[in-house]
Order: C-alpha cells, then sequence, then structure tokens
C-alpha cells in the first residue's frame, strides 16, 4: 500500500472514475443529505428518497443495496486494463498472482480496523466479515478465473455456474431443524455454514452479510465487471453500438432478476443470485450511461466532482477510522449552521460534512496523492 500517483493505464476510462466517484458519493454522506431533507420537509417524495437510502431488513431492495455491488463490479471492469497493462509490460501471471494476493491481504486487513479499530482483544470478540474483506476475497477469485481462463467463455461459464451453484445450495439444504431451501435469517444454509466456519463474532450474531458462504455468488459480481470492461476494451464496434448493446444486456439482466425473484428472493444479506442479476443489471445501466457521456461524447467536465472522489475512494472510506469529519466539519463551518438556524441547520450540517470530505480528496488529487492497494 502507498501514496503515489496512479500507474497509468492504457487507454484509462474518465467514466470509471467517475462512475466509482459517484457510488462512493452516497456513503461519504450524501444518503445523509437525503434523510435531512426527508427531516425537515415530510412530503411523499422525500419519504420515498429516504426510503431508498436504508437497507431493508432481509429480503427486498432499495437503492443503498445497490452501492457495494456497484463497486466490486466496477473493480472487475478495471482488470481487463489495469491487469492486462501489467502483462503486456512483462509479468508473470505468478507475478500478478502474488500481487492479487498481496491486495486482498491489505483489504482483508482494513476491513478488520474499520470493524474494531486498532486494538488487541480476544478472537471471540473480532468481527472477521467486512465490505472490505469482501470486496478483496471477490476480486481475488474473479481475476484468477480471468487470468487463467484459457478462452474467454469460460469466464461466462464461471459467472453461470457460481449463481446457478448457489441457487441450488440454498434451495436444497437449511439449517439444521429447518425445512429444507429455507431463506430465513437464522434457517439458510450460508449462515448455517459461516456459523459454522467463521472465526469471532457474526455482525448479526446468526448471520453475517459479509460473511464467507456469501462472497461465492459476490465472485460473480466481479467476473461480471470483468466481462463488460473485457468488451468495451476489446470489442472492435464504435462507441454508440456499445452502449446500445449493453443497454439491451441490462435491461435483460434486471428482467431476469425479477422473474428468479419469484423462487429465490432479492437479498443483499445472502447475495442471492437474483440480487447479482438484479445489481449486475443495475451496474451495466449506470455505466453505459456514464461511459456513453463521458467518453463517447466526450462531456467530462460535469464528471470532475466524482472523479475526485473515485480516484481516492478507500481512502475516504477508510478515513472516518482515524478523523472525525463531524468534529471538523462543525468546527470549520459550524458558525454557518448557527447563522442558518432551525430546522435548515441539519440539512446545511449534511451537505457541509459532504464538503469538507470532497474539499479534502480535491486537495489531494491536485496534490496527485492517491491511496494505491
Amino acid at each position: 500500500m502507498s501514496l503515489d500517483s496512479p500507474t497509468p493505464i492504457s487507454n484509462r476510462l474518465y467514466s470509471l472514475d467517475a462512475l466509482r466517484g459517484f457510488d462512493m458519493f452516497w456513503i461519504m454522506g450524501a444518503e445523509a443529505i437525503v434523510h435531512s431533507i426527508h427531516q425537515v420537509n415530510q412530503n411523499p417524495i422525500w419519504e420515498t428518497l429516504a426510503d431508498q437510502m436504508i437497507h431493508p431488513d432481509w429480503h427486498g431492495f432499495a437503492f443503498y443495496d445497490l452501492i457495494f455491488p456497484l463497486f466490486l463490479f466496477i473493480a472487475g471492469l478495471a482488470s481487463p486494463y489495469s491487469v492486462v497493462k501489467e502483462l503486456e509490460l512483462g509479468k508473470s501471471k505468478s507475478q500478478m498472482t502474488l500481487r492479487i494476493i498481496k491486495r486482498t491481504i491489505i483489504l482483508i486487513l482494513l476491513g478488520l480496523i474499520i470493524n474494531q479499530g486498532i486494538h488487541i482483544m480476544p478472537i471471540s470478540e473480532i468481527r472477521f466479515g467486512s465490505v472490505l474483506g469482501r470486496i478483496g476475497i471477490a476480486y481475488m477469485f474473479a481475476n484468477f478465473i480471468f487470468i487463467y481462463s484459457k478462452k474467454e467463455w469460460m469466464n461466462y461459464l464461471w459467472f453461470a455456474g457460481l449463481l446457478m451453484g448457489y441457487y441450488l445450495i440454498l434451495k436444497f439444504t437449511s439449517a439444521p431443524g429447518f425445512p429444507t431451501g429455507d431463506l430465513t435469517q437464522a434457517g439458510n444454509f450460508a449462515s448455517y455454514l459461516d456459523r459454522l466456519i467463521m472465526p469471532g463474532k457474526l455482525y448479526l450474531g446468526n448471520h453475517d452479510p459479509e460473511g464467507l458462504a456469501s462472497s461465492l455468488p459476490a465472485i460473480s459480481t466481479g467476473i461480471l465487471g470483468i466481462l463488460v470492461g473485457n468488451y468495451i476494451k476489446n470489442n472492435a464496434s464504435n462507441g454508440t453500438k456499445k452502449c446500445l448493446r449493453l443497454a439491451i444486456v441490462g435491461i435483460i439482466f434486471i428482467l431476469i432478476s425479477l422473474i428468479w425473484n419469484l423462487d429465490f428472493p432479492i437479498n443483499k444479506n445472502l447475495w442471492s443470485s437474483s440480487f447479482v442479476m438484479l445489481t449486475g443489471g443495475i451496474s451495466i445501466l449506470l455505466f453505459t450511461l456514464f461511459y456513453y457521456i463521458i467518453d463517447v461524447k466526450g462531456y467530462r467536465k460535469w464528471a470532475y466532482f466524482f472523479k475526485v472522489i473515485g480516484v481516492n475512494s478507500i481512502l475516504i472510506y477508510i478515513s472516518g477510522t482515524f478523523i472525525d469529519w463531524e468534529y471538523t466539519t462543525q468546527g470549520l463551518f459550524g458558525w454557518i449552521v448557527e447563522w442558518i438556524g432551525n430546522p435548515f441547520s441539519i440539512v446545511a450540517m449534511s451537505v457541509l460534512y459532504v464538503g469538507v470530505k470532497w474539499g479534502f480528496l480535491n486537495a489531494l488529487y491536485k496534490m496527485k496523492i492517491f491511496l494505491k492497494v
């Protein structure tokens, strides 16, 4: 891990950094802006938007559920550019394998720090499952499949096989004492498997949304990103045709997910196969939109706001562990919040909170300081 300028990537997609920044924008405080506006303005529109910023308890889907799989999709999408570039520069597959493993270990360790801070504690009190750990594990296996598959069609086979295998496992098994195919929090087989094999504690006691078993279908999310990136990079069609075809694929994915949902519910906690298809379809559509506007049509200036976030996404994600952003915002702009007064002070504080973080990232961008993992 180092602070440095990013490694040059051949034909680097501006839209990719912008989309990553758009994704991170919501968890660096934008969702709090929506909630604060709803708190001030209790109309149905803002209530609906605020509801979309909350994870469902179990089955179901909200916009906030998209943020995690979209980030993993983007990580996969970058591989045909970054990984292939390294191989073209002379690195062997074994060297890339070691590099990917190293990155995964760093992400897992950062995830542990975010969960517990830097403390020594009994293993039984440590939560090992984490967002960064899930990204690291899924990214690692998705890239291994990408690097070592002799034919491109094998990536498609892995993508479909992992989703179908996970579906069949959960439909024909269950935790002891529950009926076959039980998909409740206590009764599903994935959660039961995590209770058996994962050390430490699970986030919800009997289930962890970033458990090991549900990392299996998450690999497919990473593979999907790789497949889209490979198509964009290597297909000879013009940008408009590429975008049209991707948009059609995205819509088909969403339709399949809605049909599959009738038998295998869309569920972020389980990272169900229907969830992968739904978030995959939406991710494809979002990327297509960003790619078409930014890289095909060349409208980039508006995306600078998001690019600044996207090139330091891991840094801003872990920064809350080391920086008290609320205290910093209050110290710098508390006088503005007091001047505005109630009830809009809460909205002002939320906006300034995001603004302070963005200002920090913009300063790093200007100085060409980036956190690489």
